[in-house]
C-alpha cells in the first residue's frame, strides 16, 4: 500500500512538505500535494530520517529477565529509533556462527524496528563462518583482554578483511584492563567504599591509554575504528586527531554528556556503568557535540536486584532509549545545541560510518524510516510509562521540552503520540 505523509516540516527548509512512500521506500518529496491510498497528517511537526542507535544491549538470548528483543525494540520505537545495533555480550556470547544465527532468528521474530548485530571475535575459522550471516561489525571489549590477545584479535580481523566481505569496522570498549585491575584492588583496600569509588577504580587514564592503543592497532591492521561510549576529554582529543588521517569515529552516551561523577552521590549504584561517569574536569559535555558526532545510548537494562548489590557487585548499565531524544531536544530548546545537528548525530553519521546506504537521509530511493519530532512537546519522564523492562533511570522525574511523537519503520507506523 502506498502512503503519503503530509504537513511535514523538514530541518533547515522552509514551508511544508509531502513525502510519498511505496513498498517501504521514499518515492517523492514535494511541496505540492501528493496522492496515495493512505495519508498520515503529522500536523506540522518535524520529519527527520529515522534515528539509528549503534549501541544497545537487548539481552536476548540468556538474560531476558533484563530485556528482550520485543521489549527492547518497543522501547527503541517509543524513543524515536528506527534502527538499532545489538551488542554480542549475551548468553551465549554472539561470537559463533550458531549463536549469531540464533540471535538473527530471535530478532527477526521479535523486533518492531530494523536491527543490525555486532559479533565478538573468535578463531579466524569461526569468524569466517560468521561473515556468511553479514554481521555489521566486530566488537572488542578491551577491558577484558590482555595486550597479547588484543594484538592477535586485531591481526586476525585484518586477515578476515582480506579473505571475506568483512567491512573492516571494529567497535571497541576502551578501558585498559591492567589499570582497571590495579586501581580497583587499591580502592577495595579502603575500610568502606562509596558508590563514587567505582569512577576512581576505572579512571579516565584507563580510557585514554586504551583509546591510544586501539587507534594504533586499527591503523597498523588497516581497520576502521569506532570507539564506543567515549567519555574522556583527552580520549576525544586523541580520536579527533587520528580521524584527520584515518577512519576513526566515536559515539557519546547521554549520561556521559549530561552527568559527571557527582551523580553517584545522588543515584548510588543505579548510575554505575562502564566506562563510569567522569570527574567534571575529565568529562565530555554537551558542547562537544558537533557535526561529526554520533549518539550511541549504550542502552543496558538490568533488574532492580542487579543494580543493588553494592559498589563492586552491582551490574553496570543504564537504560537510555526512551530518554535520550527528549534530553537532547531540551538542550536544543535551551539554546545549548543547534537543531540542525540532530539528524546528523542521531542518523546520518552512524549511517555513513557503518555503510547503511539506504538510511540516514530523507531523499528519493532511501528507506522509509522516519522519526517525527514535536519540538515544543513538554512533559516529565515517568519510568512507569516506558516500554523497557528496566525500572530505573537517572532521568526519571526530569522535565523535558521536545519529544519524538511518531516512529515509522519501512513505511509502517510503530509508535504514534501525535
Amino acid at each position: 500500500m502506498d502512503l503519503v505523509i503530509k504537513n511535514c516540516k523538514l530541518v533547515d527548509k522552509t514551508g511544508e512538505f509531502y513525502i510519498k512512500i511505496d513498498e517501504g521506500k521514499i518515492t517523492d518529496i514535494s511541496k505540492t500535494p501528493l496522492e496515495a491510498s493512505e495519508t498520515i497528517d503529522v500536523k506540522n511537526n518535524y520529519v527527520l530520517p529515522g534515528f539509528i542507535d549503534p549501541h544497545i544491549h537487548f539481552r536476548d538470548p540468556g538474560l531476558t529477565q533484563k530485556e528482550n528483543f520485543k521489549t527492547g525494540s518497543l522501547s527503541a520505537a517509543n524513543g524515536g529509533f528506527t534502527t538499532v545495533f545489538d551488542m554480542p555480550n549475551t548468553l551465549p556470547k554472539t561470537n559463533t556462527y550458531k549463536a549469531l544465527k540464533e540471535k538473527i532468528r530471535i530478532a527477526e521474530d521479535k523486533s518492531v524496528v530494523n536491527f543490525e548485530l555486532l559479533v565478538g571475535t573468535n578463531t579466524l575459522e569461526e569468524m569466517e563462518k560468521m561473515m556468511k550471516l553479514n554481521p555489521i561489525a566486530f566488537k572488542i571489549f578491551m577491558d577484558l583482554e590482555s595486550d597479547e590477545s588484543l594484538e592477535e584479535n586485531f591481526h586476525n580481523l585484518s586477515i578476515l578483511k582480506e579473505k571475506t566481505n568483512y567491512n573492516g569496522i571494529v567497535a571497541t570498549h576502551c578501558e585498559k584492563k591492567s589499570i582497571v585491575e590495579e586501581e580497583t584492588a587499591r580502592l577495595k583496600e579502603k575500610d568502606e567504599n562509596q558508590a563514587i569509588d567505582y569512577s576512581y577504580a576505572r579512571p579516565a587514564k584507563s580510557e585514554d591509554e586504551s583509546v591510544k592503543q586501539a587507534i594504533d592497532l586499527a591503523i597498523r591492521n588497516n581497520l576502521s575504528l569506532h570507539i564506543c561510549h567515549l567519555s574522556s576529554r583527552k580520549s576525544l582529543s586523541l580520536a579527533k586527531n587520528a580521524s584527520k588521517t584515518h577512519a576513526v569515529s566515536w559515539e557519546f552516551t547521554p549520561h556521559h554528556l549530561l552527568l559527571d561523577n557527582s551523580a553517584y552521590n545522588i543515584y548510588g549504584t543505579f548510575i554505575k556503568t562502564n566506562p563510569p561517569l567522569r570527574e567534571k574536569q575529565d568529562s565530555i559535555n554537551i558542547n562537544d557535540l558537533d557535526e561529526n558526532s554520533i549518539i550511541g545510548t549504550d542502552h543496558a537494562p538490568h533488574t532492580m536486584e542487579d543494580k543493588q548489590k553494592g559498589v563492586w557487585n552491582s551490574s553496570p548499565g543504564i537504560p537510555n532509549l526512551e530518554t535520550v531524544v527528549p534530553l537532547l531536544l531540551t538542550e536544543v530548546n535551551k539554546g545549548n545545541l543547534d537543531f540542525k545537528l540532530i539528524p546528523k548525530i542521531f542518523s546520518e553519521n552512524a549511517s555513513k560510518v557503518y555503510g547503511l546506504k539506504n538510511k540516514g537521509e530523507l531523499s528519493v530511493g532511501k528507506d522509509a524510516d522516519f522519526t517525527i519530532i514535536d519540538l515544543k512537546r513538554e512533559g516529565t519522564f515517568n519510568i512507569e510509562e516506558f516500554k523497557t523492562k528496566a525500572e530505573y533511570s537517572p532521568f526519571d522525574g526530569m522535565e523535558y521540552i521536545g519529544m519524538p511523537v511518531m516512529t515509522i519503520v519501512n513505511g509502517k507506523t510503530v509508535m504514534n503520540k501525535i
